[in-house]
């Protein structure tokens, strides 16, 4: 068996000599002769086949997402530079002046609270009602140190008010939430109920009328109407920061697959003869449409 195999071998070995020798021979040495011989002899594989490839796709879904953190970000990465700074410059712009208005709001909320706490006094609200109802409320005015919203029975006065109501008549018909209370601070210059506490009341002209707004009481409710356009305006902003970031996203979506659809690269393995051998170089194709 061992035999059989050798042989085989050496009559291939002898096979594959004799065909290199015959091509040995048939070259004469003259590079003229020679060359037509190749040429002669060549015969040119079959024709490669084209491999088309993508290159440097953009990501609908990731410009979206880059879009949505930041308005701008998705168009950077599709190349829509000038659009990017559209919406990064409105988005700064946006932000900048919400943050402005709502200091503002704060600010002006500030102003119209201390206000409030220097010329609306509850013991003078609280007194004004106990001489018009004749009802019982706990005022401590011997305490020293105590601020005016520390010295009344606080449930005693909502019972008070609510009992007002028909003694008074209709209209007084609200409970005075505690101190610091955001509702505190709306309803003392919303409702003409809470006008005896003001500082320019004057229960000797008015005696148990109630039913008036006085001048800083007026001027009171205008102020807070200022911080509330502020921060209104504010929001404003804020839903315009929404939208902002909306139309990136559809932007930087849309433009990932404009750019991919206007993009098109193609790479094939492309044959070269040269004078004496046949050679494969590969090639790319990249088209861009504008």
């Amino acid at each position: 068996m061992k035999k059989i195999f050798l042989l085989i071998i050496l009559l291939s070995s002898f096979a594959f000599t004799q065909e290199i020798t015959e091509s040995e021979n048939k070259l004469t040495g003259i590079l003229y002769t020679d060359s037509r011989i190749t040429l002669e002899e060549f015969t040119e594989p079959s024709l490669p086949v084209f491999i088309p490839r993508q290159a440097n796709k953009k990501s609908p879904f990731l410009a979206g997402v880059l879009s949505l953190i930041i308005p701008g970000a998705g168009e950077i990465y599709t190349g829509e530079y000038l659009k990017a700074a559209v919406f990064i410059a409105l988005e700064a712009g946006l932000v900048t002046a919400g943050l402005i208005y709502d200091k503002k709001g704060d600010d002006k909320t500030s102003e119209f609270q201390n206000y409030a706490d220097q010329y609306w006094d509850v013991v003078k609200y609280a007194d004004w009602i106990v001489d018009n109802t004749q009802q019982e409320i706990d005022i401590d005015k011997n305490t020293q140190g105590l601020l005016p919203w520390e010295r009344v029975n606080w449930q005693q006065l909502n019972n008070a008010e609510r009992n007002a109501n028909s003694i008074l008549g209709e209209g007084f018909s609200h409970t005075l939430p505690p101190h610091g209370d955001q509702q505190y601070f709306e309803m003392i210059g919303k409702y003409r109920q809470y006008s005896p506490g003001w500082n320019d009341f004057k229960t000797e002209n008015n005696g148990s009328t109630w039913n008036v707004t006085t001048p800083k009481m007026l001027y009171y409710a205008g102020e807070r109407g200022k911080a509330n356009d502020y921060y209104n305006t504010a929001s404003a902003f804020v839903i315009g920061i929404y939208i902002n970031h909306f139309l990136s996203v559809l932007d930087g979506v849309w433009s990932a697959i404009n750019y991919n659809d206007n993009l098109a690269v193609n790479m094939r393995v492309q044959g070269q003869q040269f004078a004496d051998h046949y050679e494969y170089i590969p090639t790319v194709n990249l088209k861009y449409s504008f």
